[in-house]
């Protein structure tokens, strides 16, 4: 790998502008299905409103951390922003495998071990030289500062 680990901060920093960014886009799409579905937010608010805002957040969130660092040589925006990547840990670019690896199979981990893996995985970021987390092992991934490689232009 060429660059630095991503660390502690920056990894932080980029996962609070995604979910700024996927919280936003979640509570507008959950919105417009609550719309034209025709769900009564005032009739059933604790129901209506937040299953459909809920779901609405929930796939969006999956579908951002699945496909855009696939799409997009291994950022998210708050990744790109602040200079990070995902990438494998041979320093290639990650793939739908490799990101549905990271994000689900890790997912069901950290629910497993009730979040005692997200804590876990927060000092092995903090701590370890590689900077690498659960995730990271899991998916065979890590976070860097390296650059993607330059696409041939084609004429």
């Amino acid at each position: 790998m060429t660059g630095q680990p991503g660390g502690f901060w920056r990894r932080l920093a980029a996962n609070i502008i995604d979910g700024v960014i996927v919280g936003i886009a979640g509570l507008i799409i959950g919105l417009i299905v609550i719309y034209v579905f025709g769900v009564e937010p005032a009739s059933a608010p604790e129901e209506g409103l937040n299953v459909g805002v809920d779901f609405a957040n929930n796939s969006v969130s999956l579908l951002y951390s699945l496909a855009l660092p696939v799409l997009w040589s291994g950022y998210t925006v708050g990744k790109k922003a602040l200079g990070i990547r995902i990438v494998k840990k041979d320093g290639s670019n990650v793939g739908i495998g490799t990101m549905l690896m990271r994000v689900v199979v890790s997912g069901i981990v950290y629910l497993f071990t009730l979040g005692i893996g997200v804590i876990v995985s927060i000092f092995m970021v903090a701590i370890r030289k590689d900077k690498r987390a659960i995730h990271d092992f899991i998916a065979g991934t890590q976070v860097t500062t390296s650059l993607p490689p330059a696409k041939e232009k084609t004429y």
